[in-house]
């Protein structure tokens, strides 16, 4: 039975030392307010963070928790989940400290499919460090380390995601506390590796990164929430829908009720195909051509590396002639001294 939780339980009584308008605040409100909604036992959550501003989070909550190193957070978090599998383990990461330093445990966190619940802080920057380029700034972007622009193609979550053999992602916006709430809840009760991205903004060093999908005038034209068994339906007066163009091969955005379009031509979300290739377009749809894809993209079943170690564990010990530690000391070539 859940236990009955409210927000309120998850807050620490440390001061939030993030900047004022600082969309982490956004973040910390959804996540606590998923954690209640779940009703696990608050002892059963760590929160496990590497380096970065929205590495501070576990100071922030009332639960279990840990400040490593930069990129480590997946490597320690893999190993806790590993030697006890009843906690529910939340990974928070920036972009830099996830996809640049810490990219190798990334990508090897999703291979495993460890049963951990990964929350990527997207804000295009280095915040800690006073503005220096991230692997998902934006091409051309003027930075302190890129004063005439980038010259990189940025890193794009999803795609890694799904190329690392990924079972779960999910996007969504800081300010959208709800849409935050409901995909970091299917992330968690997600069996396996979930990785959700936040696009998240950092008013001091990329203020405005994500404009293009939340300037309020246009926000409704260029963001489709996703949720499995309903179309694709987005705008204003939801009347744009996707549709995937067989001659071109690709998806493309189209006004329902023009040329003869009807909602039953509007493609369904199928959260749960095995096959990424619909979910890889769909994490790749940029504005202003098309409508970026939040809430829940990819909700696969695997075997997790979680149920796998134990049943290993149990099938060696089941064949093992020994049972005590008597039968290790006298086990392999024995000698007697006299």
């Amino acid at each position: 039975m859940a236990e009955q939780y409210t927000p309120k339980d998850f807050k620490s009584n440390q001061e939030i030392r993030w900047c004022p308008g600082c969309g982490d605040h956004g973040i910390i409100n959804s996540v606590q307010k998923a954690m209640a909604e779940l009703g696990y036992p608050k002892e059963s959550w760590a929160v496990i963070s590497g380096i970065g501003c929205s590495s501070r989070f576990p100071y922030y909550m009332n639960t279990y928790g840990f400040h490593t190193i930069h990129g480590r957070a997946a490597a320690i978090a893999s190993g806790a989940k590993s030697a006890n599998p009843k906690l529910n383990i939340l990974q928070i990461s920036g972009d830099g400290d996830a996809l640049a330093i810490g990219g190798n445990h990334f990508i090897h966190a999703i291979r495993r499919n460890i049963d951990i619940t990964t929350l990527v802080f997207n804000n295009e920057i280095y915040g800690l460090t006073k503005g220096q380029y991230s692997p998902t700034t934006k091409l051309g972007t003027k930075t302190k380390t890129s004063p005439y622009g980038t010259i990189e193609t940025p890193f794009n979550p999803g795609e890694l995601v799904i190329g690392a053999q990924g079972k779960f992602f999910a996007r969504t916006l800081d300010m959208n506390i709800n849409l935050s709430a409901e995909v970091i809840e299917a992330g968690v009760r997600h069996k396996g590796t979930a990785v959700v991205e936040i696009l998240q903004n950092c008013v001091i060093f990329a203020d405005g990164a994500h404009a293009a999908i939340t300037d309020k005038e246009m926000k409704e034209e260029r963001q489709l929430i996703l949720r499995h068994g309903e179309p694709m339906v987005f705008g204003k007066n939801k009347d744009k829908g996707i549709m995937f163009d067989m001659k071109a091969g690709k998806l493309k955005v189209v006004e329902i009720g023009k040329d003869g379009i009807t909602l039953d031509d509007i493609m369904v979300h199928d959260a749960h195909s095995v096959n990424p290739s619909i979910h890889w377009m769909l994490v790749h749809m940029k504005a202003p051509e098309y409508p970026v894809a939040l809430g829940v993209i990819r909700d696969v079943e695997g075997t997790t590396y979680n149920d796998a170690l134990e049943a290993q564990i149990e099938d060696v010990k089941a064949k093992s002639s020994i049972r005590c530690v008597e039968d290790l000391l006298n086990s392999g070539d024995v000698w007697e001294v006299k």
